[in-house]
């Protein structure tokens, strides 16, 4: 006697992921895609209570953020390449219940260190499960406007998150702790990986290897380059550390090139720094990256601790950013196939270097609407101008066999730019506010309390209002240095990028609009 053949879960899946389910699928992509862009502004905001709760000293603070970057940016490449081995779905639910355990150890950090290493496992976690997300969109969505509408929330979701970060966190921090802004990822993950097996079919695997040894020479150099600056920010540079940090990057990141040229499947395909175009985009978003890290990490300090912000009102203090990125990039957009990407890489550049210019004025009688918001909003609108034009420019006669690898290592570019940026920055910093606090310390002496000069004998941190004027002097010197950077930007556009009549007319057609990083 037979028995009709029960239907297996693989053909449920699959019919659920060809029906009613890719809204559903669609919805686990772009909520991953969005824990793990939101996790980088909703930190930012909860910087000095982290700070506070932890005793960071302010140039050791940036690790918070740069234990992230460093090891997102760096194994960046490698988990789009895990997941076309492994499978994306699989890889995929790996990398977002590894984001939200290293979660949930960030929020009971109890040392700097802990606080630290559960950071970095969070970038292990937000690489992996990032690049297979955008990919898992090409297996389950049909290409033509179907995927188009996919990638279009994909994209609005990575756009938009940074603003719901900074909103989240203020709200987070202000009303509960500032643990919860991990802890509200551990829930997010669970659901994420609960339904993604149910309404996401899994890719075909592909044959190939893991650039193990590649991923973790580049990603060791830099985070032995941050370190260095970090280091020479808080010891100076004839530190024993210092000089060895400087030594083993240099060692590991040769070790690393070396590796690449010899692998027949290397994580970072070097040939791709053959073209000019490509690799002064590179560049410019080196710079990009380096300047907008280094604005909101001593803004963020600066609004909270100088100018008496509370968290939510610093999350909506830097919305405006945001909205005028917004804007720059919708203009970009639309006038980009008239006048192709160079224009725009230029003047966005020009609009940055302005708008940080403009921030080295800040001082500790600054206001917000006075000193703040009018830079800011033109810093943000050269973001906008530059964000899409990089872009289309390092997608733009790229084999689409590589478009993949092509936007991963602009987005690798972003992360560890902005880590080494941030830590030059720190560096800056760090020399300046020592040299104000030499002259601070005098006049607070003369006129604190006793319980005051235990307090300073103890952290060595001086409190406000000679606090202040040592954390603005030390501000406004960062600005001077990511307002440099935004120059150097300029300058590569200008002199590097050469843009051909044909690819304007690509540009018309279509050609080139690309989804990516």
């Amino acid at each position: 006697m037979s028995n009709p053949k029960p239907t297996t879960p693989q053909k449920t899946v699959a019919r659920k992921a060809d029906g009613d389910g890719k809204g559903i699928a669609l919805f686990v992509i772009a909520s991953c895609q969005l824990m793990v862009v939101l996790d980088i502004t909703i930190v930012n905001i909860a910087l000095p209570h982290i700070q506070s709760a932890l005793d960071f000293s302010t140039t050791s603070l940036s690790w918070v953020v740069n234990a992230y970057t460093l090891t997102f940016g760096g194994l960046l490449l490698l988990g789009g390449r895990t997941g076309d081995i492994l499978g994306r779905r699989r890889v995929f639910v790996f990398g977002v219940l590894l984001f939200g355990l290293a979660s949930l150890f960030c929020g009971l950090a109890q040392e700097e260190w802990q606080l630290l290493a559960a950071r970095a496992l969070q970038g292990v976690g937000g690489a992996i499960a990032s690049p297979t997300a955008l990919s898992l969109i090409t297996t389950t969505f049909e290409e033509g406007p179907e995927r188009n509408r996919a990638f279009g929330v994909f994209a609005g979701v990575s756009a938009g998150g940074g603003a719901i970060g900074l909103v989240a966190g203020g709200m987070l921090v202000e009303w509960l702790d500032w643990r919860w802004i991990f802890f509200v990822n551990v829930p997010i993950a669970l659901l994420i990986a609960f339904l993604t097996p149910r309404h996401v079919k899994e890719s075909e695997r592909h044959p190939g290897h893991f650039d193990l040894a590649g991923a973790l020479t580049s990603t060791l150099g830099m985070v032995a380059l941050v370190y260095g600056f970090i280091r020479a920010a808080q010891e100076g540079w004839r530190d024993p550390y210092t000089i060895g940090s400087f030594v083993a990057a240099i060692v590991l990141l040769t070790g690393f090139i070396l590796i690449e040229r010899r692998s027949q499947q290397p994580i970072t395909p070097l040939h791709m720094f053959a073209d000019r175009n490509r690799s002064g985009t590179y560049a410019i978003m080196l710079c990009l990256a380096a300047a907008i890290f280094g604005m909101f990490f001593f803004l963020t300090l600066f609004v909270q601790q100088v100018l008496g912000f509370s968290p939510l009102a610093t999350g909506f203090a830097f919305l405006p950013v945001s909205a005028i990125i917004a804007v720059g990039a919708g203009l970009t957009s639309n006038l980009l196939p008239r006048y192709g990407p160079k224009p725009f890489m230029v003047t966005g550049s020009v609009f940055a270097a302005v708008g940080l210019s403009w921030l080295t004025l800040t001082d500790v009688h600054s206001t917000y609407a006075g000193s703040i918001l009018g830079p800011i909003l033109v810093f943000g609108f050269g973001m906008g101008l530059m964000f899409v034009s990089l872009t289309i420019m390092a997608l733009s006669n790229v084999e689409q066999r590589e478009s993949g690898a092509a936007s991963g290592l602009l987005n690798a570019t972003q992360q560890v730019g902005g880590s080494l940026g941030l830590s030059i920055l720190v560096t800056v910093f760090g020399t300046y506010s020592r040299d104000e606090a030499q002259t601070q310390v005098p006049a607070f002496l003369s006129q604190a309390t006793p319980l005051q000069k235990a307090a300073f004998a103890r952290t060595g941190e001086l409190p406000p209002p000679w606090g202040n004027e040592v954390l603005t002097a030390g501000v406004s010197a960062g600005f001077v240095t990511a307002a440099i950077f935004a120059v150097v930007g300029a300058l590569i556009a200008l002199f590097v990028i050469k843009v051909r009549p044909s690819d304007i007319e690509r540009l018309k057609g279509g050609a080139g609009m690309m989804p990516g990083g």
